[in-house]
């Protein structure tokens, strides 16, 4: 038994070992993977819960929309002063209101549903942004606008998310109520309050904020991928709004930190494989969540009392 303990103790020490390389030695020795790592949480904390409250009213499709939405913005920004980060973002901004307001205007003064009139204006945003990235890019340049560069965040990125990952937090805290109230019973919020159109307006800009700062990492294309994933996700396993969110931003960071450890060991493009990894949780939970597909159609046994 004695002589057992060193080759246990080195077993262990092995272990450790691999474990370190495996998922520490990257984010410890790679300051990109620190600072993609930092952009990707913060992210994370932005955008999950504002993907949470799109798939309760229903607008989950609606955010994939406004990220294509924004990319004429961004690629206006980058015909003028190229690879940019502030031009780019508030680039994407104006175009992002631009379709939101548009889509609604023409919702409300028009025979066309709401989901039609933002289906319209998104596939016009993405072949006009295309188009004009086309123009003076490279095929470099459309990827990179198409997929994003987590990898390649610096301070003027980390500095734009930390600032949106502070106005979404601000908002929630401040709209919290208003924003549970009006998923679950909207017409009983204006009915009580006249603050509805002030709410559904500020969440669609806290939307396309979040999108334009996700735009930076993951690009138009994957922008919603992690705002709506772990959202879709947490929907299987609690049915609280405050543990939704929660659950929702634990399966961001999750997401974030596997899919950067993918990318670096696999050789794998950085944003898709985030995503992926968020789309395996999604799977996961759609399989042994408790509100899934095979823990209810499970036979429950009964207990019987004397």
């Amino acid at each position: 038994m004695g002589r057992d303990r060193p080759l246990v103790r080195a077993d262990r020490r092995m272990a450790g070992r691999v474990m370190w390389d495996l998922a520490v030695a990257p984010f410890a020795e790679f300051t990109f993977m620190q600072r993609a790592l930092a952009g990707a949480l913060m992210l994370s904390l932005s955008a999950c819960p504002v993907g949470v409250f799109l798939m309760l009213r229903r607008m989950s499709l609606t955010g994939d929309a406004m990220a294509h939405a924004i990319l004429p913005g961004a690629a206006a920004g980058f015909l003028i002063y190229g690879l940019q980060i502030w031009p780019m973002t508030l680039g994407g901004l104006i175009a992002g209101a631009v379709v939101a307001v548009g889509a609604g205007a023409v919702a409300r003064l028009t025979v066309q549903h709401e989901d039609a009139s933002m289906a319209a204006f998104y596939l016009i945003s993405l072949s006009v942004g295309v188009v004009m990235v086309s123009l003076r890019g490279s095929s470099v340049d459309l990827m990179h606008v198409l997929f994003g560069t987590v990898l390649a965040l610096d301070d003027a990125a980390l500095v734009l998310i930390g600032l949106v990952l502070a106005v979404t937090a601000l908002s929630f805290g401040l709209l919290w109520r208003a924003l549970v109230a009006e998923c679950l019973d909207p017409l009983f919020l204006r009915s009580v309050s006249g603050i509805g159109t002030v709410v559904h307006f500020g969440f669609l800009s806290l939307v396309v904020l979040n999108l334009v700062a996700w735009f930076q990492a993951l690009g138009t294309l994957l922008a919603v991928g992690l705002m709506i994933l772990p959202a879709a996700a947490a929907r299987f396993w609690t049915q609280s709004v405050r543990a939704m969110v929660a659950l929702a931003v634990g399966i961001g960071a999750a997401s974030s930190a596997s899919g950067l450890l993918l990318s670096y060991h696999l050789s794998l493009p950085s944003g898709p494989s985030i995503t992926l990894s968020a789309g395996a949780i999604y799977l996961l939970s759609v399989l042994a969540g408790p509100r899934g597909l095979l823990l209810p159609r499970l036979p429950r046994r009964s207990h019987r009392t004397a």
